[in-house]
């Protein structure tokens, strides 16, 4: 290297970021230590200071680090921090950083709540971010941001929220294109406008009983677990939708159109059959449909699905190609009167891919020949997976069913498999 021009080491050195790594090069010589002046990223794992001598405080090692940096434009910080450390790295970096990420492990600090300046406080120092990425974030009163007008990522991971506090975070930030709540609790009416926000991801646990309200007209990607009431209007260029509920029950659906939608997931326990028959509905242009809802029914009351017309279900969703069907929806589609109005001429035409899931060997007869029915007029059909569940029948109903499977399997075993 003592050949390479000094451009060209700069460049190697650029792209180091472990800060471990850029501590050890400073000490091997001069050029090196002239070099690292221009890398751009830096790190900091959760052990970085696992065997600290005690001569120097951890926020001041890290603050002599970016103090020595020409441009520095990535910051990850996982170790242990203090909010005045903070402050003073984000107030040395504030016009070059654009990317930031740190590990707060506050969520059970009532101290954190009262502290002033807070660790999220000290983060509007850095108004040219274009990506925040927070990790165990307790957030019970509202962030001191003026604006991050550059800021187009923001993802926070582990959150104790409340609903006034995250709507003013969010209000700081009226440019965002990807957002992303993974494993946040508190809040319980999420109303969300913003008007560039193109990828949506929401996960919030508890009861399960949330409700969402989101106003977005460039959205393409929205997934959203754990909200019982979800409306989202402006849906005119949503490509993949996922709703689920593993505590609660999805109560109520209000969507715009969704001609551009490609891929359709519904997941939960209970579901009411209004919310289910109306996405149904909507997503008539879908051409990857999953569906594992367990009951429908209002309230207490778990009830199967009501029977599905065969030939009306794929006359009205024309596009499928790909469909994973659980046991509740596949059930409702192997009722006796199903396969009465088969018309000549009917084709399934674009389905390629089917993957089904059986729960309980009632209504054998149905479901095999709503089986057989697919592949007869699934006439694109290139792949059938069976998957069949541990059946809690020790009648020899099931034995049967598992027979009539396996021979159904062989018969036309270059399409489809039993997993």
């Amino acid at each position: 290297m003592e050949s390479l021009p000094d451009a060209l080491v700069q460049c190697i050195f650029s792209h180091m970021n472990n800060a471990k790594d850029v501590a050890i090069c400073n000490c091997v010589s001069k050029r090196w230590k002239e070099s690292l002046p221009f890398i751009k990223s830096l790190f900091f794992p959760r052990n970085s200071f696992d065997n600290h001598d005690g001569r120097d405080h951890p926020d001041t090692i890290v603050c002599k680090m970016i103090s020595s940096i020409v441009k520095l434009e990535e910051l990850v910080v996982y170790s242990p921090f203090s909010s005045a450390g903070l402050a003073s790295w984000l107030q040395l970096v504030s016009s070059s950083l654009k990317h930031l990420e740190l590990r707060l492990d506050n969520l059970a600090e009532y101290q954190s709540c009262i502290e002033s300046p807070s660790k999220l406080d000290c983060i509007s120092a850095a108004k040219n971010l274009e990506s925040l990425k927070l990790w165990g974030v307790l957030m019970v009163k509202s962030p001191k941001w003026d604006a991050f007008p550059k800021l187009q990522s923001l993802e926070i991971v582990g959150a104790r929220l409340e609903d006034p506090a995250l709507t003013a975070a969010l209000q700081a930030c009226p440019n965002l294109k990807n957002l992303l709540l993974l494993g946040c609790e508190g809040v319980r009416s999420v109303s969300l406008e913003l008007l560039n926000l193109e990828q949506c991801k929401l996960d919030f646990y508890g009861g399960g009983n949330y409700s969402l309200t989101l106003t977005s007209p460039k959205i393409e990607f929205l997934e959203v677990q754990g909200c019982s009431w979800i409306s989202v209007r402006e849906t005119t260029r949503l490509k993949n939708l996922s709703i689920s509920n593993n505590a609660g029950r999805v109560y109520m659906v209000d969507f715009g159109k969704l001609a551009a939608l490609e891929f359709l997931s519904i997941r939960g326990v209970q579901w009411c059959w209004n919310a289910i028959s109306k996405m149904l509905h909507l997503a008539s242009e879908v051409k990857h449909l999953y569906m594992k809802v367990e009951f429908t029914g209002d309230f207490d009351n778990l009830q199967p699905f009501p029977e599905i017309d065969f030939v009306d279900f794929f006359n009205s969703h024309p596009k499928l190609q790909k469909f994973d069907i659980h046991g509740a929806m596949f059930a409702a589609l192997c009722q006796k009167n199903s396969l009465k109005n088969v018309q000549s001429g009917f084709v399934i035409p674009c389905l390629e891919e089917v993957v089904i899931t059986v729960r309980s060997p009632l209504n054998a007869e149905q479901k095999i020949s709503t089986l057989e029915s697919l592949l007869k007029y699934g006439k694109a059909m290139k792949s059938m997976a069976i998957r069949i569940l541990r059946m809690r029948s020790s009648h020899s109903s099931a034995d049967d069913f598992f027979d009539e499977i396996c021979r159904f399997q062989r018969m036309n075993h270059k399409i489809v498999r039993i997993e």
